[in-house]
């Protein structure tokens, strides 16, 4: 059972559209090299995800191999996303547990979500300031550069 079947009534979907490559519901059987192949992660990291409870029990085949599923591809897909936020692991997996634990946990999980929007938007807002700092620079010194060339010219 993976982290999004957990949640009873309602269904979240993780990440972004399905992926064509993706096999059809029922079907949805993959290795871990498949996933690795997805995802651009490493086996070390998925294995290391289970772990650390950031992904719940992966499925096995009869001689044990990890056997991922399409909602096990989209947890991952969320995962990313949260990695890119720069939302701390500890923070993940707190969601991953607040997401197994059930509905009952959707305030939690809004404010952990809210709390690193604006998070995000704060960093969006620094890197906004430090482009214009770019910006102002490349313009001098585009100009510097012209006023030389016309100089020596």
């Amino acid at each position: 059972m993976t982290v999004m079947e957990t949640t009873g009534t309602r269904t979240d979907s993780c990440g972004g559209p399905p992926q064509a490559q993706r096999r059809p519901d029922g079907e949805d059987s993959y290795t871990i090299s498949e996933v690795v192949a997805f995802t651009g992660l490493t086996a070390h990291t998925l294995r290391w995800y289970e772990r650390i409870g950031l992904m719940q029990h992966i499925d096995r085949s009869h001689t044990g191999q990890r056997r991922y599923s399409n909602r096990d591809l989209d947890w991952l897909d969320l995962v990313g996303k949260l990695r890119l936020t720069g939302m701390p692991v500890a923070d993940m997996v707190r969601y991953a547990e607040l997401v197994r634990e059930g509905d009952h946990t959707y305030g939690d999980r809004f404010e952990l979500l809210e709390a690193t929007r604006r998070d995000v938007l704060a960093r969006i807002a620094e890197l906004h300031d430090t482009l214009a700092v770019l910006d102002r620079k490349i313009a001098f010194y585009g100009e510097a550069h012209a006023y030389e060339k016309e100089k020596a010219g």
